[in-house]
């Protein structure tokens, strides 16, 4: 295959669309490797509510390499400033052995950041600030703000904390700039119609609790990974919780559950939709495809823009 002339590949598109599949098997016959663009899959011992998947990474007896996965304890903070640093790592050693990066997942902000290179800075908790700004009102805080910013909402906060945090940010931007290198990308996208994903979501909730989803969660509180820090992890993570803790009964954290997950999608295509809207040109491949009519379509797609 004739070399691709951008930096790298993106496949994304909602939860339960199979795209670690299309990626692994994309992966095999370009001899690419996998950083996943999952804001979960970094926690170690998360695994099937996250959706890991690890041993969809073996294909044919051929292991694909992948990075950016079970990388921090589950219960450590991280974010996208920690991401973007620890992705142009393994992107650096990549390209300098002259392999194609395949970036793959579902979290949106995660994949933007990469694609549109933010420039994040790194903000510490600045205790002195924080101390005199809790001593002023809403109204002040929020003047401030817009003294420092162009604010995207024109209304006014009504949430101290969220103010204080954003002043504090708006400071120090001067001081850390992470200089995110533009980079270039062929992005695929996996679409299906609104009831085939639906049907795939609820299928697939079913198949994690069979294996053992509930036990995982259990684990993690067993280990002493504090309730309120799975309840802020969200959908899988947070109603387990809920029914272990008794404040739901199975039925209803079924139900609760699967109803989030499938706002989550919904959401994620309202992302990259806007992502599209704003510049980003993402390929869409039909879900129901065989994956070698994927991979063909992918590969097709690569090379005619190669030839232009």
């Amino acid at each position: 295959m004739t070399p691709i002339n951008k930096d790298l590949i993106t496949i994304l598109g909602p939860t339960a669309c199979g795209k670690t599949s299309l990626a692994v098997s994309l992966a095999k016959k370009i001899k690419a490797e996998i950083i996943s663009a999952d804001s979960r899959q970094v926690y170690k011992n998360m695994d099937i509510g996250t959706g890991k998947d690890i041993d969809e990474y073996t294909i044919d007896n051929y292991k694909i390499p992948y990075h950016l996965i079970d990388i921090i304890d589950a219960g450590e903070k991280y974010n996208i400033y920690q991401y973007q640093k620890d992705f142009l790592k393994i992107y650096q050693k990549l390209s300098a052995n002259n392999i194609t990066p395949i970036l793959c997942g579902g979290s949106g902000m995660y994949i933007e950041s990469i694609l549109k290179g933010y420039n994040l800075t790194y903000t510490p908790i600045d205790y002195d600030l924080r101390i005199n700004l809790q001593k002023q009102s809403l109204t002040e805080l929020n003047n401030k703000l817009k003294t420092l910013k162009i604010l995207h909402n024109s209304s006014d906060s009504k949430d101290k904390d969220t103010i204080i945090r954003a002043i504090e940010i708006e400071l120090s931007k001067n001081n850390s700039n992470n200089n995110f290198p533009k980079l270039n990308s062929f992005i695929f996208g996996i679409n299906y119609q609104r009831d085939i994903i639906k049907k795939r979501i609820t299928l697939r909730l079913k198949e994690r609790l069979r294996n053992g989803l509930i036990d995982e969660v259990n684990n993690l509180i067993t280990n002493g990974i504090s309730k309120e820090t799975l309840i802020y992890y969200g959908l899988e993570y947070k109603y387990i919780t809920l029914f272990l803790s008794k404040e739901l009964s199975y039925n209803e954290m079924f139900k609760l559950l699967n109803i989030a997950i499938h706002q989550f999608s919904k959401k994620q295509m309202t992302w990259f939709r806007r992502m599209e809207r704003n510049g980003l040109k993402i390929h869409w491949i039909g879900g129901n495809l065989p994956t070698n009519t994927k991979i063909e379509n992918i590969l097709e797609i690569i090379n005619l823009k190669n030839e232009k």
